[in-house]
């Protein structure tokens, strides 16, 4: 299968015209900051109502979506739910495996019906990851999002799930379009467990899919495509250990290493984090 893969990020650019438009666009907001704001604060919340500034809407519309909803690696039931809702109120087809991989089907429109069939795929799951400070549980609550004043959208104190969320939402846009659009027939295929494991894509069924191009919207750079395919590795190493008694006298430290920067094994493992 080809593959042609498109990369998300953690901070997002929702636009590339003027940031001072975009900004009058979805103001007023309130501030979602864990502290106190001071008056020149650049941050802004953004409702479901105030993301409806942000070009393309749909795009931002899921987006939106993606980031209310908990979905953790390994516990992403109600992002699945979402999808087959999604899909049942289009009146899509659609297909799960044993691993709850989905896939959602759309027939080629307005010309296209004869093409290829194309697979956009995206995994659902999330890094989750939040400052020491922020009180935030990624089973169950939504990320707080926000808009600097420079046109940068992020979250409050947490990761913001653009990876793979983005590529997720583009899918849906294009499984979203009217019958008027020229497409191909679409696979969106939604795997799971990616960031511990890649599971989802190991153990994926091939009977799910028929398309044999296939667009991945999860990768490193920006404004690039790149033609192949890449995989990972996992290893599992067992040591025998034998347990002792410790001594009356002994005494018991805890060793916590903490307040690193953050960053991302694939984009920046050469900086030496």
């Amino acid at each position: 299968m080809a593959s042609i893969v498109l990369r998300s990020a953690n901070i997002l650019r929702p636009v590339t015209s003027s940031s001072q438009r975009l900004i009058r666009s979805v103001k007023p907001l309130t501030c979602y900051s864990t502290n106190r704001c001071k008056p020149n604060c650049k941050k802004m919340a953004l409702s479901k109502e105030a993301m409806k500034g942000l070009e393309p809407q749909s795009l931002w519309g899921f987006f939106y979506d993606i980031t209310q909803i908990p979905r953790p690696s390994k516990f992403e039931d109600k992002m699945l739910d979402y999808l087959k809702k999604f899909a049942n109120d289009r009146k899509l087809e659609w297909v799960q495996d044993d691993e709850k991989n989905l896939v959602i089907k759309k027939a080629g429109t307005s010309g296209g019906e004869k093409a290829p069939t194309v697979v956009i795929q995206g995994h659902i799951d999330m890094v989750c990851e939040k400052n020491q400070d922020k009180v935030h549980d990624f089973f169950n609550d939504p990320l707080s999002l926000q808009l600097t004043e420079d046109g940068w959208l992020k979250a409050d104190g947490t990761t913001l799930g653009s990876d793979n969320g983005i590529g997720v939402a583009a899918a849906l846009a294009f499984l979203d379009l009217p019958a008027t659009e020229k497409l191909p027939p679409l696979e969106c295929l939604f795997t799971v467990d990616e960031e511990t494991g890649l599971t989802g894509a190991f153990n994926i069924s091939p009977s799910i899919l028929e398309g044999r191009v296939m667009l991945n919207l999860d990768t490193e750079d920006w404004g690039k495509i790149f033609i192949g395919c890449a995989g990972g590795g996992e290893s599992t190493v067992e040591l025998p250990v034998t347990l002792e008694t410790a001594p009356s006298d002994s005494l018991l430290y805890e060793l916590r290493v903490e307040g690193l920067s953050g960053g991302d094994s694939g984009v920046t493992i050469h900086e030496g984090r």
